[in-house]
C-alpha cells in the first residue's frame, strides 16, 4: 500500500515504516526478528527501485524496541494484607510512576528479587494511591514479605515518559548501569521540585 501511494509523489525521498516492533513482555514470548524483517524490507525496497528507477530511504521508529527491555522499575513492599483468599502486596509506588497497567491493562513481568527461591503464591501487587492502582492481579510470585524489593520489567519506554506528580507524589531516581558501574543519572524529586514552577502572586 505504501509503495502504491509512493508512486503518486515523484519527489518523495523516504518511506517511514513507523514502529510497533514486538517486544517480549511475558516469559517465553518472542520479539520481532529484526534480521528477518530487515531482509524482507530490503528485498521489497530493492524491487521498487528496480521497477520505478527510484531510490527511497527506509525510515523506522524503533524507540520502544530499543529501550523497553533496557529499563527496570524497582519498588519496595510496604505491607502484606490478606482479604479472604486474596493476598495484597502493597508497594511504595503507584500509577504516577507506571500508569500503563492501570491505563489499559498492560502486562509487565514482576519478580521478587529479595526472595527469588520462596514458595510461590498469588498476589495482587497494588500501589499507594487511592485510585485503581493495581500493577498486577493474581500474579504468581515467590513469597513476598514486607520490605522485599520487586522489579517490574520492560519499564524503559514507559516509566519516566508516562510519569506524573499526581497526588503530589515525587518521581523516583534513575540509575544507569554501564560496564558493571552504577551512575545516578536523575535525582529523586523532593517537595521543592513540586513548587519549582509555581509563581507566587504579590
Amino acid at each position: 500500500m505504501l509503495f502504491e501511494a509512493a508512486k503518486q509523489f515523484p519527489e518523495l525521498e523516504f518511506i517511514d515504516l513507523g514502529g510497533g516492533f514486538k517486544v517480549p513482555y511475558k516469559p517465553g514470548e518472542k520479539g520481532t526478528d529484526m534480521e528477518k524483517l530487515a531482509g524482507k524490507v530490503a528485498k521489497e525496497f530493492s524491487k521498487y527501485e528496480k521497477k520505478y528507477k527510484k531510490h527511497l530511504q527506509v525510515w523506522l521508529e524503533p524507540g520502544k524496541f530499543l529501550v523497553s527491555g533496557a529499563g527496570h522499575f524497582i519498588t519496595r513492599v510496604n505491607v502484606i494484607k490478606e482479604a479472604g483468599k486474596t493476598i495484597f502486596a502493597g508497594v511504595d509506588s503507584g500509577m504516577n510512576h507506571l500508569i500503563r497497567p492501570m491505563f489499559y491493562d498492560a502486562y509487565h513481568h514482576i519478580e521478587n528479587i529479595s526472595n527469588p527461591g520462596g514458595t510461590e503464591k498469588n498476589y495482587h501487587v497494588v500501589g499507594n494511591i487511592c485510585e485503581t492502582d493495581t500493577f498486577a492481579e493474581n500474579r504468581l510470585l515467590p513469597e513476598v514479605r514486607e520490605n522485599d524489593y520487586l522489579v517490574i520489567r520492560n519499564a524503559g519506554a514507559y516509566c519516566f515518559e508516562m510519569s506524573s506528580n499526581y497526588n503530589s507524589r515525587f518521581r523516583p531516581a534513575e540509575v544507569l548501569v554501564k560496564d558493571e558501574n552504577v551512575y545516578l543519572i536523575r535525582k529523586r524529586e523532593d517537595f521543592e521540585d513540586l513548587l519549582r514552577n509555581q509563581v507566587e502572586l504579590q
